[in-house]
């Protein structure tokens, strides 16, 4: 299972809501929410998108359980 730590990092790191990350990386916020939610994947390019805005790597944001 793929699980990553979404929430965690938009909270503590920018202090955002998921609406004003979400225009950050030019996807929907209901979109986004999924994501956080672990519901669903994004595409490697929108993780890639994700991973460079916090800056972090795709590896330390999602992880193989």
């Amino acid at each position: 299972m793929l699980t990553n730590i979404l929430k965690e990092l938009r909270m503590r790191r920018y202090m955002l809501n998921q609406k004003e990350f979400s225009r950050i990386l030019g996807v929907s916020e209901a979109q986004y929410s999924r994501y956080e939610s672990k519901t669903a994947q994004p595409s490697l390019e929108i993780a890639i998108k994700i991973s460079i805005a916090l800056n972090m790597t795709v590896n330390d944001i999602w992880k193989f359980e």
